[in-house]
């Protein structure tokens, strides 16, 4: 949320933004190993049994950093060189699993964990005759950095994971019912509240102590997730991604990447101020299909970032007015076009875009119906109740309250909200084009080896 207030001698643009995780102890999953460290950090945040977030400690990070010394080693040499194709085969990873569970006590391996290391997913290929389906992208091999994300040794992009995979499988009609969403979001009593206090200020110096103010008057924000469960991996990523994105755009801390300033730096030598929320949306081109329907090519960047003027009642409810400001729109369009090298710096970005490709793959199996086409039934990656459950973290829930801001003239009220929404759906059930061309990158595609992975 972002307000500005008419204060003496000085006016001030005050930027808000609410921060707090409110969290249930967590639950680790035996075949993962060193769930406790993992637990802790997702986005460069550190959540505790009681679910508070904080910055980690020095110890933790050092725990963390020794722990994923040891999971290092056990990372195929094979899969360590930078490829542009890797194929990796559903059926095969299923194969895997079922090994794992059968012969290793549950206990996955790496290359099954982070699915041979693939950073985009840009073809699904089907073979009818092999009964399987084969992802194809770019992918290497991985280190771990000291937030615990499994980043590419030369790209520094985070690579994939397989309990997103499970998720994405497993909820796609829930995707596709009421989508995939996640938004942080001030109660209206807060708003209300803050509303009251604004105008006990009014007038007054503005400074820390009226910063501490907003804070306790807008309280904590409620955490909205929809379409996948709130206690997983891919719950976590569209929760911190959203919260790193309002911490840049509010100045709670320094942006990542040249080109891209703080909304509130930006909004400085403004003359015309709105209420902005920003969220971040699918963004790919239209699918490409070979005409019997066995190779389908996505493409594009896959996230953008998108904005809205927001009008807030007297009761506090919110509502998006259809308008954008230019100052707002700006930031976006930046926001988009650094989105690339923001992934690099701020992995969770990346690891969101992952959430977005594993999401449309799976609206798009389900929408053709490739499973069936393909003659292959995958019940440990697609059963919730079978032997292979995902992870389970502690559900964020509450955010608490920071506060910024920058000295401006002028004086107008302003707020900013934000989330991610996962539209798969809408991508799959858009007009796709043929392309003669595909069906030979698929014949071309094809292994004839049992490895379940290959370049």
């Amino acid at each position: 949320m972002l307000r500005q207030i008419r204060t003496n001698p000085q006016r001030f643009s005050v930027g808000v933004f609410i921060a707090i995780f409110a969290l249930a102890p967590a639950l680790v999953q035996a075949q993962r190993g060193g769930g406790f460290f993992r637990q802790q950090q997702v986005g460069g945040i550190s959540i505790n049994a009681e679910g508070v977030v904080a910055e980690p400690t020095i110890k933790a990070q050092t725990d963390l950093r020794a722990f994923l010394q040891e999971q290092q080693a056990n990372i195929p040499k094979g899969l360590a060189g930078q490829t542009e194709q890797r194929h990796v085969s559903l059926r095969g990873i299923e194969a895997a699993i079922k090994h794992a569970i059968e012969h290793d006590a549950g206990v996955l391996p790496q290359e099954v964990i982070h699915l041979a290391g693939l950073q985009r997913i840009e073809m699904v290929l089907v073979y009818p005759e092999r009964n399987d389906i084969v992802l194809v992208g770019p992918a290497e091999g991985w280190k771990f950095n000291d937030e615990g994300v499994a980043v590419g040794l030369t790209t520094g992009r985070p690579v994939m994971h397989i309990d997103d995979l499970l998720v994405a499988l497993r909820t796609v009609d829930a995707a596709r019912e009421v989508g995939i969403s996640c938004s942080i979001d001030p109660t209206p009593k807060g708003r209300v509240r803050l509303e009251r206090y604004l105008r006990q200020i009014r007038g007054r110096p503005f400074g820390p102590a009226q910063a501490r103010g907003i804070e306790q008057a807008l309280g904590p924000q409620i955490v909205s997730l929809t379409g996948v469960p709130a206690t997983s991996h891919f719950a976590r990523v569209l929760v911190a991604a959203d919260y790193r994105m309002k911490r840049i755009a509010m100045k709670l801390e320094p942006s990542p990447v040249r080109g891209l300033p703080s909304y509130l730096d930006m909004v400085k030598s403004s003359r015309n101020l709105a209420s902005p929320r920003w969220w971040m949306a699918v963004n790919y081109e239209p699918l490409v299909r070979s005409e019997d329907g066995l190779a389908w090519k996505l493409a594009g960047p896959g996230v953008k970032c998108m904005t809205e003027e927001d009008f807030v009642a007297a009761n506090g409810e919110v509502r998006g007015t259809g308008r954008t400001s230019a100052a707002a729109q700006k930031w976006a369009d930046m926001f988009t076009e650094k989105y690339d090298e923001l992934s690099i710096k701020e992995p969770v970005f990346g690891e969101l875009r992952n959430l977005m490709d594993l999401s449309v793959v799976a609206a798009l199996i389900r929408k053709e119906d490739l499973f069936a086409r393909a003659g292959c039934e995958l019940p440990l990656l697609t059963n919730p109740a079978g032997p292979l459950a995902a992870e389970v973290w502690s559900a964020p829930k509450v955010i608490a309250t920071q506060v910024s801001f920058v000295k401006r003239r002028g004086a107008t009220v302003f707020t900013a909200s934000g989330g991610v929404q996962v539209e798969s759906w809408q991508i799959v059930l858009a007009d796709s084009r043929n392309d003669d061309g595909m069906a030979v990158v698929r014949e071309n595609a094809s292994s004839a080896g049992k490895q379940w992975w290959w370049n």
